[in-house]
């Protein structure tokens, strides 16, 4: 009895320090629900496709120097929050492009750009980020450490082709100087408002493989003298499908994988067989061996069949993102964060995701924690999935999302500086 006494009083003031850090947290967030819900709005009806999210950038960073920390721009906004107690460094991650959709939902906050559109809820990301800083900034007294934040440009769209998003700025040195021991990012999902949620083995998206096809074929009179040409339409169409047998017949039918064609461009007039078609699509896997046999088998179907018609190919990759995975043992000790945050009944799992997301660059190099913030209301009509005209947010996930991701941070800071003490 004197023992467990003893233990106690021992570890009581950390316990109570904890408590009331988690019950600061939630105050905090739900008192900047009004200003959070205000940022929201300006993002989305300021949308800004990859690459150019100049006014957003702007506003990031005058917001984060507002509240005192140090602050990079350049390709994104880098700020650094240090606290008043030594202690490791950690990263968030929050994306700031929208994409090219018409919003067609009639609300006050509808977008002003005409085609352009926060379809993937990145204005949700970019305020939990600044709602995030806010609330720690406030904490500063009880920060063990440094948070490093990252708004990050260019998550849906490399648009002129060249290195962009999450992988530009690990090439331009994100991660050093200081060096985070660990990066935590979410995303909205199609669940309930309240809800956050994770997939218990850590595969949070696909990789990705954008390709792009040309099939080349030899133009001729396509009514009067076919026998002349190759019919480069004709070889593409047997192309298609033949590709699709790389899931139905090449692979294991348990394994997660997805192979389509987005777009076919080809031909010049009715009557002329054409010389050529241009075909894109992506590729995505959640095994690294099965993305490598996929390619291959992509390869070997387009020679084959585009040799047996007397036609050629080219065949390459535009763009590759590697898998999300979330680090298996950052995972175990976040979700008690989580549970934290929203409760215990909030917290869900979910299975396997076949998106993708860049965030998975910043996870190649330091272990990483991505979580789902639940944003639908079937109540209010909010339910249209993302990349969608009239995809909207419950709101009130602003405040969640703020709570979820203050926990993980205090909670990790603590946790790796008693470590290193």
């Amino acid at each position: 009895m004197m023992k467990t006494v003893i233990f106690l009083a021992l570890f009581a003031p950390t316990f109570a320090w904890a408590q009331a850090t988690d019950l600061l947290i939630a105050r905090a967030a739900d008192a900047l629900q009004p200003k959070l819900v205000e940022m929201r709005r300006d993002f989305h009806m300021h949308p800004e496709l990859s690459n150019r999210e100049f006014r957003t950038s702007r506003i990031v960073a005058e917001r984060l120097k507002a509240l005192g920390l140090e602050v990079k721009t350049g390709y994104g906004v880098v700020a650094l929050l240090k606290g008043a107690h030594p202690g490791p460094v950690v990263a968030i991650r929050a994306d700031m492009d929208a994409l090219p959709i018409q919003e067609i939902r009639d609300v006050p906050y509808r977008s002003k750009v005409d085609g352009v559109m926060h379809a993937c809820g990145h204005d949700v990301h970019t305020t939990v980020g600044l709602g995030t800083a806010e609330v720690l900034a406030g904490m500063r007294d009880r920060l063990r450490g440094t948070v490093k934040f990252i708004f990050q440009p260019a998550e849906e769209d490399w648009p002129d082709g060249s290195t962009a998003g999450a992988a530009r700025m690990v090439q331009e040195g994100v991660l050093e100087n200081p060096r985070p021991a660990a990066i935590f990012g979410l995303h909205v999902y199609a669940r309930p408002v309240g809800e956050v949620s994770y997939e218990p083995n850590g595969r949070m998206g696909t990789s990705v493989d954008d390709f792009a096809i040309t099939v080349r074929g030899k133009l001729s009179h396509g009514a009067k003298e076919p026998q002349n040409g190759v019919d480069a339409i004709v070889v593409a169409a047997e192309c298609v499908t033949a590709l699709q047998t790389i899931h139905s017949r090449k692979t294991d039918p348990l394994q997660p994988m997805s192979l389509a064609i987005g777009t076919i461009q080809g031909g010049k007039a009715t009557n002329i067989m054409a010389d050529e078609v241009k075909l894109t699509g992506t590729l995505r896997t959640m095994d690294p061996g099965l993305r490598d046999s996929a390619k291959q088998n992509m390869r070997a179907i387009l020679t084959g069949i585009t040799s047996a018609h007397g036609a050629s190919c080219e065949l390459t990759f535009t763009f590759s993102c590697p898998m999300l995975l979330n680090d298996r043992d950052l995972t175990e000790s976040s979700v008690p964060s989580l549970r934290k945050a929203v409760g215990a009944s909030g917290v869900k799992s979910d299975p396997p995701d076949v998106g993708a997301d860049d965030l998975a660059f910043f996870q190649e190099v330091i272990p990483g924690f991505d979580f789902n913030l639940g944003v639908f209301n079937k109540e209010k009509g909010i339910q249209a999935h993302i990349h969608t005209a009239d995809f909207d947010v419950d709101e009130n996930c602003l405040a969640v999302g703020v709570k979820a991701m203050a926990n993980l941070i205090m909670d990790f800071l603590e946790r790796e500086a008693k470590k290193i003490q």
